[in-house]
Order: structure tokens, then C-alpha cells, then sequence
């Protein structure tokens, strides 16, 4: 049986999105192969990660906390990563994203332009075209967003996959294996529109009228992203 594929909760959605859509782990499930095996370890309250040799890939969630932060139970899933990188598949989604990027030798913070949300259009360069990850998406392609911070400097070796107008660092792969992608492949058009309404008192401060953003939702092919990841993982080779 192929070993599970580890899904590493740092966060949890809002409480109304939760009740009536599910959480974080949830969305990445359902968009995994029929039969797919996975496991989910809730860092945020205290449990251990497995060894990386137990599992067959990671997926570092979202979160609504800061890597600037650093919150407490934070340092032994930057412990875990340093091991698990090269050692097998990583793939970290927004908070995910930015945790790579500071653990591994770049650095995380507060966009300059302030946060991005809603349904934009994102841009695969010339190695994101080529990516065995990322080149399964159309070279310019619509992307659930919601982030206040950013992988504002990747690891040197990094190389970037996918860029926008807001965000130069949308996607970027550091060695063989190890990927992150600031916007959502988890996020379907009914949970980017929760992301909105919960956040119109932020929007109003940017002068952004999320009205706007909700009138401009489309459908994402991102999703297709989190099972290839799978794939790749349960394959046991690497790209």
C-alpha cells in the first residue's frame, strides 16, 4: 500500500466557512485521486509529525496566522521541513508557501502592496511551463488569492513557476521536489466568496470594493495541481 500522503494543518478556516464548507484539509482531500491515501496532523494543536520516511509527500496548509509571528508551534514544523526537504515531495499552499520560502533560506512579510484577494489571473514563466508540477495549468490561468504577507525573497537556488502584477513569487520550486504556490488550488468560487465578505473592513482601508472582487470570482483550474501532487508523491520517483 502506497504510504500516506501527510497533510500539515497550520490553520483553520473562518467558523461560518467551516460549518458549511469544511476546513483547509477537507478541500485538499476531496480534490486528491479517487482512493488516495492521506493523513492529517493538526500541528496547531500539538500533534507530531511523522518521520518523512512514513509518509509519501507533504501539504502545508493556509493559515490565518503570520510567519512573522512565529508563533510557538511553529519551530518544530520548521524543524520538520529542513529534515523532509529533498528527502521527499513538498508542496506548501499560501502560509504553506511562505513557510518554505523563510525556512529554507528566504524570507517572509508583509506584501508592500498590501493584501491580495479574490480571482486574478496568474502567469507561469518559462520554468513554470516546463515545471512537472505546474505546467499541467494553462500558461496564464485564474487563481484564488487571499494574502496579507508574501515570500517577499525566495531561497537563492529557488527557482520562480508562476508571477502576476501584485505578486512576483505566485509559485516557485527549490530543488526536484520541493514547490509553493501563494494562491489556493483548494479554493472553490463559494469559499473565495466567504474570503471576501469576511474581509470588507480590511478591503474598505485599501479603497478595494469587494463587490468588485465578488463580481469577478471565475472557476480555477488550480485545483488539478493538488492531484498531481499526489500522483507525483505515490509515484515514488522523482520528476
Amino acid at each position: 500500500m502506497t504510504k500516506p500522503l501527510l497533510i500539515i494543518k497550520t490553520g483553520a478556516t473562518f467558523e461560518h466557512t467551516r460549518t458549511h464548507q469544511g476546513d483547509f484539509e477537507d478541500w485538499i482531500t476531496a480534490a486528491l485521486p479517487e482512493g488516495a491515501n492521506s493523513t492529517v496532523c493538526n500541528v496547531l494543536q500539538g500533534e507530531t509529525l511523522p518521520g518523512p520516511f512514513e509518509v509519501c509527500g507533504a501539504v502545508i496548509t493556509g493559515s490565518h496566522a503570520m510567519v512573522t509571528d512565529n508563533p510557538a508551534w511553529l519551530a518544530p514544523v520548521k524543524t520538520w521541513l529542513q529534515s523532509a526537504h529533498q528527502q521527499l515531495p513538498l508542496l506548501g499552499i499560501c502560509f504553506g508557501h511562505q513557510l518554505l520560502a523563510a525556512t529554507l533560506g528566504g524570507e517572509a512579510g508583509f506584501h508592500p502592496r498590501g493584501p491580495e484577494i479574490g480571482s486574478f489571473a496568474v502567469t507561469l514563466t518559462e520554468h513554470g511551463q516546463t515545471d512537472p508540477l505546474l505546467s499541467t495549468l494553462p500558461s496564464t490561468f485564474t487563481a484564488h488569492l487571499t494574502h496579507h504577507q508574501s515570500a517577499l525573497r525566495l531561497p537563492p537556488a529557488a527557482k520562480v513557476l508562476a508571477t502576476n502584477s501584485h505578486e512576483p513569487h505566485q509559485a516557485f520550486r527549490l530543488g526536484q521536489c520541493t514547490w509553493g504556490v501563494q494562491f489556493h488550488p483548494e479554493f472553490n468560487e463559494a469559499v473565495m466568496a466567504d474570503y471576501i465578505e469576511a474581509q470588507r473592513g480590511v478591503l474598505a482601508e485599501h479603497k478595494v470594493d469587494a463587490d468588485i472582487l465578488l463580481g469577478g470570482i471565475q472557476a480555477s483550474p488550480a485545483g488539478k495541481l493538488l492531484a498531481g501532487f499526489y500522483e507525483l508523491c505515490a509515484s515514488g520517483t522523482e520528476p
